[in-house]
């Protein structure tokens, strides 16, 4: 992206919620917040992180918004007193950067798996295009993942993405995919507070009711970084919500 294509006037949010990710906030922080893009918004949405990620990330908002023109603010934390899943988080700091003027609100881990350099790419493609959906892929060409992924978690990836897109008979190929760009209308078209998904399924909900409601979706591929620091909030009882939501919703629409 040049200087003379920053996208001026545009206000876009990331959103990254967060759960004892005190060692990676900072650098993420410093990479998002270092993007050459005007009107770029870091909303970290934490819920209450007993290692002391929410200060942590206070303390990076104090400094990023200090002597800001017009009382303008580059970074948030939203405080959530609950951790009930990461479908829920997404779903109050989407909410709350709606709230906000965002037209654009962008999904974004906060372990560094996902590129924060493919975010002015994603961007591009949604303001040339006018979709309402861009999903940074790891399974359209050009696509990867990290090479220390295990074959075991390599293969349960691509049989996930293959059950949900033959279950819900969509073409998005990464429909488990958790950074993904999306466009205000979209979102509201969507209306976030009808979501059911409390976990990683909130990812295959969202895209399927945004294409159902008429939103075009584009893929750009990226590599998928393993994460360096902590570790994956990923357990049983999320893989089988993750099995199960596809099945709802087909049988709901089914009936609609």
């Amino acid at each position: 992206m040049t200087a003379n294509d920053r996208h001026v006037g545009v206000p876009v949010t990331i959103v990254m919620p967060t759960y004892n990710e005190a060692a990676n906030v900072p650098r993420m922080a410093e990479l998002v917040l270092g993007l050459p893009i005007d009107g770029l918004h870091l909303k970290i949405v934490d819920d209450s992180s007993p290692d002391g990620t929410g200060r942590i990330a206070e303390e990076l908002a104090e400094k990023y918004n200090a002597d800001q023109p017009h009382g303008r603010r580059r970074m948030s934390v939203l405080h959530r007193t609950e951790k009930d899943g990461l479908g829920r988080a997404y779903v109050a700091g989407m909410s709350a950067a709606l709230a906000e003027g965002a037209e654009y609100v962008i999904q974004m881990d906060a372990d560094g798996s996902h590129p924060v350099e493919a975010v002015p790419r994603m961007l591009g493609t949604a303001v040339a295009s006018g979709v309402g959906l861009v999903v940074g892929s790891r399974y359209v060409e050009g696509g990867s993942l990290d090479e220390e992924w295990g074959r075991h978690r390599v293969l349960l990836s691509r049989f996930a993405n293959r059950y949900a897109r033959t279950v819900l008979g969509t073409k998005i190929r990464d429909i488990t995919a958790g950074f993904n760009l999306w466009s205000a209308a979209t979102l509201r078209d969507v209306d976030l507070a009808t979501l059911d998904s409390a976990g990683y399924s909130f990812q295959v909900e969202l895209k399927f009711k945004a294409v159902r409601a008429g939103h075009s979706a584009v893929e750009i591929p990226i590599r998928f970084e393993e994460r360096t620091e902590g570790v994956s909030k990923m357990n049983l009882s999320t893989q089988i919500e993750s099995a199960l939501v596809p099945l709802r919703l087909r049988m709901r629409n089914r009936r609609s």
